[in-house]
């Protein structure tokens, strides 16, 4: 599994699986966010599957699904909410990573945290939307 961290408290991931979640949890990740909807090309497990594999070791999980780079307002909304909710690490995936990491990076905007995301985005692989 590639996850790539992005703060101290939040990392992307390109897809994963119910085989992942133990190492996730060794990692001390607290929360999993999944941005991949249920039905997408290649997708190999179900949203119900994931979020039963992660809360059976103790792990917060949300759902926050949508398609391509449109970043509708309310998965903004509900990817600020789920940050704001979640004191420890977190972990945000979709199919490549690159759509989470543009979903915190939208999110942390939305809600005026003040952190740069521009400069800690070009830090790492990904690009900005």
């Amino acid at each position: 599994m590639d996850i790539t961290k992005v703060t101290s408290t939040f990392a992307v991931a390109p897809q994963v699986t119910e085989i992942d979640m133990p190492v996730i949890k060794a990692q001390g990740i607290t929360t999993i966010i999944n941005n991949r909807p249920d039905g997408e090309d290649g997708h190999p497990s179900s949203n119900s599957q994931l979020q039963d594999a992660a809360e059976a070791l103790g792990l917060k999980y949300y759902f926050i699904p949508f398609f391509g780079m449109n970043f509708p307002l309310h998965a903004v909304a509900e990817m600020a909410n789920a940050l704001e909710q979640s004191p420890g690490k977190v972990l945000a995936f979709c199919r490549t990573g690159n759509r989470s990491i543009n979903a915190w990076a939208k999110a942390n905007e939305a809600t005026q945290t003040g952190i740069d995301t521009v400069s800690i985005v070009a830090n790492t692989h990904f690009k900005l939307v």
